[in-house]
């Protein structure tokens, strides 16, 4: 299928205006909408009603937010990777910490997802712009194990169905998407570039149905539909100049964006966008831990550096 770009119609849901909104997920429990201000360290919740975001909850859960995972028990609340660590956020915002600190000294944790075994999966980013943060995963008794070494500006990551791929961008210095095996212990290997993503900086990522992935490229205006092999099929243009992630909430590709640096933003820059597609997503695959046992950094286990 040949590369066009589109000219779909995209709509503002979101009343509101973020920072840096990011990390938006799907809840498989209740069919809700999570997503995170980075900016202002607050995990958001809501509902798409009538082609809107309607807001519900924001708990601020610390000062540089990263990612969020829903559990996978109703009611019983989500992982956040937040500053150096992990935590616990319930449902009625009381915020604990899951592990010790796990990033190193000047770094945070960004963005990250779950796979289809129940963990999750958050990866930490350098200031300054150095290789030397990693890629974590949670593992369902709460131990954090290290991935994935030599890790500058961890950003999106997807993994297909079966759990056997993971699609992962590292945003700089290559700004790639790339992909690697999984074994069924979550080790990895067989790393390998998808594509490089040219004209902006890969943010956040989405698998759809069919298996093909939505990719948000900051600075570019831009989401980018990519297949599996790299080949770029469709280009969404946005209102908005610095997209940072997306969702698909059934066939809605929900779109975080920030206004963080825009001397003079638009009415969409900082918004969360909706566009319609025909291939949908599913809801965020969760963790399927209990938030009771609380590890320290002494727990780490396994260093990589693929």
């Amino acid at each position: 299928m040949p590369h066009s770009q589109t000219s779909r119609t995209v709509e503002i849901l979101s009343d509101a205006r973020y920072v840096q909104a990011e990390s938006p997920r799907w809840d498989g429990r209740d069919g809700s909408l999570a997503w995170i201000d980075m900016a202002t360290g607050s995990l958001h919740r809501g509902r798409i009603a009538h082609g809107r975001i309607v807001p519900e909850t924001a708990v601020v859960v610390g000062a540089q937010i990263g990612a969020p995972i829903p559990l996978a028990e109703p009611g019983a609340g989500w992982l956040v990777g937040v500053d150096r660590r992990v935590v616990h956020v319930s449902d009625d915002g009381i915020v604990s910490a899951l592990t010790g600190d796990i990033a190193g000294t000047g770094d945070y944790m960004n963005d990250g997802g779950g796979d289809p075994s129940g963990r999750f999966w958050v990866g930490s980013q350098s200031m300054p712009r150095d290789p030397h943060c990693t890629l974590w995963s949670i593992e369902p008794d709460g131990t954090p194990v290290a991935r994935l070494g030599g890790v500058t500006v961890s950003n999106g990551l997807a993994f297909d169905r079966t759990g056997s791929t993971l699609y992962y961008i590292d945003t700089l210095p290559h700004r790639s998407i790339e992909a690697f095996d999984v074994a069924p212990d979550g080790q990895l290997s067989n790393r390998r570039t998808v594509c490089r993503v040219d004209g902006g900086n890969p943010d956040g990522m989405a698998i759809d149905r069919d298996g093909m992935l939505w990719v948000a490229v900051w600075d570019a205006a831009e989401v980018r539909r990519y297949s599996p092999d790299g080949v770029l099929l469709e280009s969404i243009a946005l209102p908005a100049t610095r997209p940072t992630a997306v969702v698909l909430v059934d066939t809605l590709l929900v779109i975080t964006t920030a206004s963080i640096g825009i001397a003079e933003p638009t009415e969409a820059d900082g918004a969360l966008l909706g566009v319609r597609v025909e291939v949908g997503g599913e809801p965020a695959f969760p963790w399927r831990g209990t938030p009771a046992t609380v590890h320290d950094a002494g727990t780490v286990a396994g260093e990589a550096a693929l």
